[in-house]
């Protein structure tokens, strides 16, 4: 199993950063890779941006594009997401997932996910 705990999230203004950070730890050898996804209130959880460890690819949702940026410390097995220009609609508990292939887009392709960190955006 893959145990992930993520931290960073808080409350800030629109215009503001935040660096999201999700911690690893268990059997992170059999991992392709990891994602964040958001879910807001009463709404479906959303991919944000997801990075493969092969080749080191990153992908975004379209909407993050330009403002979010995924990346990977090796050394802490720790995953970040610094979040830039935050608008009120990022408002959202913040999830990272272990990726075990397919489409990054679908949450059906991550099988661990952490307990959440809430983001909150003030306008």
């Amino acid at each position: 199993q893959v145990q992930l705990v993520e931290s960073g999230g808080g409350l800030v203004q629109a215009g503001d950063s935040l660096r999201l950070s999700c911690a690893a730890s268990g059997r992170t050898g059999s991992s392709y890779g990891m994602g964040w996804f958001r879910q807001a209130p009463g709404k479906e959880r959303e991919f944000r941006a997801a990075l493969r460890w092969s080749g080191g690819s990153t992908y975004y949702a379209d909407s993050v594009k330009g403002r979010f940026t995924i990346s990977r410390d090796n050394a802490k097995n720790t995953v970040y997401l610094q979040m830039n220009s935050l608008k009120p609609e990022d408002t959202a508990v913040y999830y990272c997932a272990n990726y075990r292939g397919g489409s990054y887009y679908y949450t059906g392709s991550y099988d661990y996910w952490g307990q959440g960190t809430q983001v909150t955006v003030s306008s």
